[in-house]
C-alpha cells in the first residue's frame, strides 16, 4: 500500500514514515501542497495523511481539491494540531474519511490508517462503483444506497457498515471482523456497538426477504448477510 504524507515539519514528517514503513507500508513525504497536488496528477495513492498548516496552502484546500477533481479516493486522514470541534466537523464535513490531533500515538494512528485501507479494499473487491444486491443498488463512488431506485439516507459510518454487508454477502463474519473493519479495533466483549449498528441499518435499508436480502444474527458469533429469492406475491401463490 502507497501512502502520501503532506506534512512541512521534519520531525513530524520522519516520525510518520517511520511508523508507517514500520508497519509494512511504503510512504512517500511531501513538504509543500503544489507538490504534492503535482505527484498527485501523475501518480495514484491508496490513503494521504494530511497536515492542515502547510506554507503554500491548507490541508483544508488541497482536501476541497482532491475531492472536487478525484472524488471520494484516495481516502484522507487529516493529522494535525487543530483541536477545535469547528475543525473537526468542516474537515470531515469536507470529505477527510478521518481526523486525528497531534501529538500522534502510534498505535491508535496504525489502527486508523489500517482500517481506512480495509474500507478501500472492500470497495476494490466489490469490482464495481455501482452494483445491485436484490432490490438494492449500491454506487461506491456516490457512496449512495438506493432501494428500488430510492435513496435512502444513512451516515456515512452506517454506509460503510452497509458495504461491508453487501460485499461479504453469504459469509459468516463475527463481530470482531466487522469492528476491525469498519472500526478499526475490537471493543470490549459487552460492547453493542456493532448490534446497535446493524439493528439500524436493519430497519433504514429495510433488510427483508422482501427486498432480496436477511441479515442473520449468530448467537454469541456474528453475523450473516444472505440473498434471498423473494416471495411469491398473494396471486402467484392463489393458483
Amino acid at each position: 500500500m502507497n501512502i502520501a504524507s503532506v506534512e512541512d515539519d521534519k520531525g513530524q514528517s520522519a516520525l510518520i514514515r517511520e511508523m508507517l514503513t514500520s508497519a509494512g507500508y511504503t510512504c512517500e513525504s511531501f513538504q509543500s501542497g503544489a507538490q504534492f497536488l503535482r505527484t498527485l496528477r501523475e501518480h495514484a495513492f491508496d490513503l494521504v495523511v494530511l497536515d492542515w498548516q502547510l506554507p503554500d496552502m491548507s490541508g483544508y484546500d488541497i482536501l476541497t481539491w482532491v475531492r472536487q477533481n478525484f472524488g471520494r479516493h484516495p481516502p484522507i486522514l487529516f493529522l494535525t494540531s487543530r483541536s477545535l470541534e469547528r475543525d473537526i466537523v468542516m474537515g470531515l464535513d469536507a470529505g477527510a474519511d478521518d481526523y486525528m490531533i497531534k501529538p500522534v500515538r502510534r498505535p491508535e494512528f496504525i489502527a486508523r490508517v489500517a482500517a481506512l485501507l480495509r474500507r478501500t479494499s472492500i470497495v476494490k473487491r466489490s469490482g464495481e462503483v455501482n452494483f445491485a444486491v436484490g432490490d438494492y443498488v449500491i454506487d461506491v463512488n456516490e457512496r449512495t444506497i438506493s432501494l428500488r431506485q430510492m435513496p435512502i439516507a444513512i451516515s456515512p459510518r452506517e454506509f460503510d457498515l452497509a458495504l461491508f454487508l453487501f460485499c461479504n454477502v453469504g459469509r459468516l463474519v463475527s463481530r470482531d471482523v466487522i469492528e476491525k473493519s469498519i472500526w478499526g479495533r475490537t471493543t470490549e466483549s459487552r460492547s453493542r456497538t456493532v448490534d446497535t449498528y446493524l439493528s439500524r441499518l436493519r430497519l433504514k435499508l429495510s433488510l427483508s426477504p422482501e427486498n432480496g436480502v436477511r441479515l442473520v444474527s449468530v448467537y454469541s458469533y456474528g453475523y450473516r448477510f444472505e440473498a434471498t429469492a423473494k416471495a411469491p406475491d398473494d396471486a402467484t401463490q392463489g393458483r
